[in-house]
């Protein structure tokens, strides 16, 4: 409401009760004489600034009023500016976590399609004769790890490589390995699959770790079915390390 609204609204009231107390004065001459009609007539001459102050109370009042909605609207302004940036600094909180969020998933995911650059190379076997193992089975220690498996059970590339040996006699190894497969390595090392029932790649093919590349079997110098699986410096025997050791190095237990 405007300051002159104001004392327009207010200023009747002030007249009227102006107006009762005059009325009241003049039933006072009635009574009392003409001498103190005189009396109640000065009296009511002299309450006319009265009226002045009761005026400059309302503009007063009008300007506090108008004063303290200003001071109100102010504050709600701020209150509600503060509350959008606490909205928007919450927002992008949240959009920053969704996104920090989404791309781990992204990388786990990624990760988790990503192929193993070392397998086993089988899956199911028993542990039967160890690396450097002596006996009358072997006219030098043990060159590799036996996997004992069922015949017919899928051979796997330990890793990826190109395959410079494959075929009986040991691939050119000896009659002892029966059917066998090397596999040439980027690291350097050769990896050697023995006792193959079926061969299922050439000299010249390139392989990725895991993939299927024969058949377990028990042909060679073998007890049984079983694969044996060697880790070499070189293509030839002679040069062989601990497969087991080896293929912890690159992540896989046996």
């Amino acid at each position: 409401m405007s300051k002159r609204a104001m004392i327009h609204r207010l200023l009747p009231s002030v007249l009227r009760t102006r107006g009762a107390v005059v009325a009241a004065g003049m039933g006072a001459v009635m009574v009392v004489g003409a001498g103190a009609g005189v009396a109640s007539a000065d009296a009511g001459k002299a309450g006319k600034p009265a009226v002045v102050d009761a005026a400059s109370a309302v503009a007063a009042q009008a300007d506090a009023q108008a004063k303290a909605a200003t001071q109100a609207k102010a504050a709600k302004a701020k209150a509600q500016q503060a509350a959008k940036q606490a909205a928007a600094k919450k927002a992008a909180a949240q959009q920053a976590a969704a996104k920090k969020a989404a791309a781990t998933k992204a990388a786990a995911k990624k990760a988790a399609k990503k192929p193993a650059a070392w397998v086993k190379p089988v899956n199911k076997y028993t542990l039967t004769a160890s690396f450097a193992q002596g006996g009358a089975m072997w006219s030098a220690k043990h060159s590799g790890q036996d996997f004992a498996v069922p015949t017919g059970t899928p051979v796997k590339a330990a890793g990826a490589g190109t395959v410079v040996k494959a075929g009986p006699n040991g691939g050119g190894d000896g009659p002892a390995y029966g059917n066998a497969i090397v596999v040439k390595h980027a690291n350097g090392k050769f990896s050697q699959y023995a006792h193959l029932s079926k061969i299922n790649i050439s000299v010249g093919s390139t392989v990725k770790a895991g993939q299927t590349i024969a058949k377990s079997g028990n042909t060679g110098n073998s007890s049984g079915p079983h694969l044996h699986f060697e880790i070499r410096t070189t293509p030839n025997y002679g040069s062989a390390l601990n497969p087991v050791s080896f293929l912890r190095t690159v992540g896989v237990t046996i």
